[in-house]
């Protein structure tokens, strides 16, 4: 076996001892430590209760407060659990801010989920890592795909984009700048794999929605996916607008109405399979309540008659999916594209399928064996994203040493040509954009001329000699920073930045709790990891690091430092100590920036505490 190859799945076998051991709940792993590493909810208060998809039951669930809970991704494998009672797994289907939703893959729902005590907390995604296992064991056997492996991990070639013409192209998108339409044109001659590199900003999703559209122009059936429910509906919504046939699958029953019309649920919404599969459901109902008749305390009788009324009701569920399936199939052939994150698309079963094109957007989020379980399913394939940014989330360091958290845009940059920068930005104004395009993007990235202006846009606040530390939260985890809060505050009391389109960022979660306590309520507060991808009128950046050894933590990626300089259109301000970062060969060259392009200012002109 390719040793790589080797490579990968013991980082997958890591990742999941990893996840196994860090998701435990019991006396090493207390339910405070759990909450305290953003690793469970507790208490969730049930809203609503429904059986939805295949009729497996679904929880709407409500939090006293919005956690800082980036862990908790749509689609992440979860147990619902109370103390004393067998945990129940499941999967999260959605949370924003307060208020979520996840499915129980049980018969019914639990005698106890109303109870006073009911959390749920993130369980190891072991169906994932088998699915990734699998597809990597068998690669080899796939000779074409195994030579693109190969390519990608063996040659040294450099990347640099061979040049494309774009004249018989008839772009429907007539505002897309020379990059954009060199990127679409790329797309459209590709032979075996492109990559779209967008920095914050640039037009990505437009780029990619114009050049799938030019594909089903010319007759091409595509795959569309992403890493997120969140970014494949973004590309999605895009699609739809265009008149584009688009069929969305996966564990999408959080969706708006535009995307529901398009799920196979909501084409199949006033079809005879319909009623067919609502009577199904009635009939699974009332095996259910048949079954509920028998509390929990019942004799050896009552237990067996209750398992097989419960038997019934896994018979009609697997029952409702080959109605499902058996009707899918022709969903699947009419579409021009199918969209969904990578599992979504894997579990459709759209195998014996044939597909031209797959596109993966936000593939810097992407792990490299998520990919290969959908790169086996289109003869042509393009990566978009920006390896600049965040990475995949790894749990496990020695994993991550092994390079498990290298995205595969990250891996496949290096070794492909075909690589087609988008230049220009029309989010941030020129002073904000610039340290990224200087550090990062090799001077190459532009800014749009409409946002060129002589105002001052980027500040840095110096707390240095003011005795603002940092110090462990009341968790005993993470850091905060009191003093540069109080900065915050006067800012937003004597300056005149409106909360409402101003947003507080900073890496350390227990910096963000301590923020909820003092902020407005109408101020964005989050962390960098959960803000990627979003964008506000002002953005304070509260990097929280201030000691005496000049020890900057996770600050050293410096990744996670190009998302939150780069969410800002007008206003970008940066709290911290100059006297802690400065010695760091990044964060220096990016005073000095500040120094050329923007205001210095310090901590004595506010008032201190």
């Amino acid at each position: 076996m390719h040793p790589q190859l080797q490579t990968l799945l013991k980082c997958i076998d890591l990742e999941e001892k990893e996840q196994a051991n860090r998701y435990k709940l019991d006396q090493s792993h207390t339910l405070k430590q759990l909450k305290a590493e953003g690793l469970a909810l507790h208490p969730v208060i049930v809203t609503k209760k429904n059986f939805g998809y295949a009729d497996y039951p679904e929880i709407t669930f409500k939090l006293y407060f919005p956690p800082e809970a980036n862990m908790f991704k749509d689609g992440a494998a979860i147990e619902c659990f109370i103390s004393g009672e067998e945990p129940i797994k499941g999967i999260l289907i959605s949370l924003d801010g307060k208020n979520g939703e996840f499915r129980l893959f049980a018969p019914d729902f639990p005698d106890w989920i109303e109870d006073d005590g009911v959390g749920i907390k993130l369980a190891p995604d072991t169906r994932t890592t088998s699915i990734m296992k699998k597809v990597l064991n068998e690669l080899e056997n796939n000779k074409p795909l195994f030579k693109l492996f190969e390519q990608l991990h063996d040659s040294a070639t450099i990347a640099t984009a061979p040049a494309v013409k774009n004249a018989t192209i008839n772009f429907r998108n007539q505002k897309l700048n020379e990059s954009q339409q060199q990127a679409v044109a790329a797309i459209a001659a590709n032979e075996q794999l492109t990559i779209v590199h967008g920095p914050p900003g640039t037009g990505k999703t437009t780029t990619l929605i114009e050049a799938i559209v030019q594909l089903i122009k010319a007759g091409e059936k595509v795959l569309v996916s992403a890493p997120s429910n969140t970014a494949v509906d973004n590309i999605a919504k895009g699609l739809i607008k265009h008149g584009v046939k688009l069929l969305r699958v996966g564990n999408i029953t959080k969706v708006d109405e535009t995307i529901f019309a398009h799920t196979p649920e909501g084409k199949l919404n006033n079809s005879k399979s319909l009623k067919e599969i609502k009577q199904l459901k009635m009939r699974a109902e009332e095996f259910r309540r048949m079954a509920l008749k028998y509390k929990r305390s019942f004799g050896k009788a009552e237990r067996e008659q209750r398992n097989l009324l419960f038997k019934e009701v896994k018979n009609i569920r697997t029952e409702i999916k080959k109605l499902q399936a058996y009707n899918e199939e022709k969903l699947f052939a009419e579409a021009e594209v199918i969209a969904g994150t990578p599992i979504g698309l894997y579990d459709a079963k759209i195998h014996h399928l044939k597909f031209d094109s797959l596109v993966i957007d936000e593939a810097g989020q992407c792990i490299e064996p998520l990919a290969w379980t959908i790169f086996p399913l289109a003869d042509k394939i393009v990566l978009a994203g920006d390896h600049w940014q965040l990475p995949p989330t790894v749990l496990s360091n020695e994993a991550a040493q092994l390079g498990f958290n290298r995205s595969v845009l990250e891996v496949a940059i290096d070794h492909n040509p075909a690589v087609y920068l988008l230049n220009t930005q029309y989010r941030m104004r020129p002073a904000i954009a610039g340290f990224s395009s200087q550090y990062f993007y090799n001077g190459l990235l532009q800014t749009a001329a409409h946002l060129i202006d002589d105002g001052i846009h980027l500040t840095f606040i110096d707390t240095a000699g003011s005795g603002y530390n940092e110090k462990r939260g009341p968790d005993g985890m993470s850091l905060q920073n009191e003093g540069e809060l109080n900065i915050v505050q006067q800012l937003v009391e004597k300056e005149n930045l409106s909360p409402a389109v101003t947003a507080f960022i900073s890496p350390y979660s227990g910096q963000v709790t301590a923020a909820k306590e003092v902020l407005p309520v109408q101020m964005r507060i989050s962390t960098i990891d959960s803000f990627q991808g979003q964008e506000k009128e002002n953005i304070i950046v509260s990097l929280v690091r201030s000691n005496d050894d000049g020890d900057i933590g996770f600050l050293k990626d410096y990744r996670r430092m190009n998302v939150a300089i780069t969410r800002a259109k007008e206003q970008l301000i940066v709290i911290g100590d100059c006297a802690t970062i400065g010695a760091d060969k990044f964060y220096n060259e990016f005073l000095s920036y500040v120094e050329k392009h923007g205001t210095y200012r310090t901590v004595w002109e506010f008032e201190i505490i």
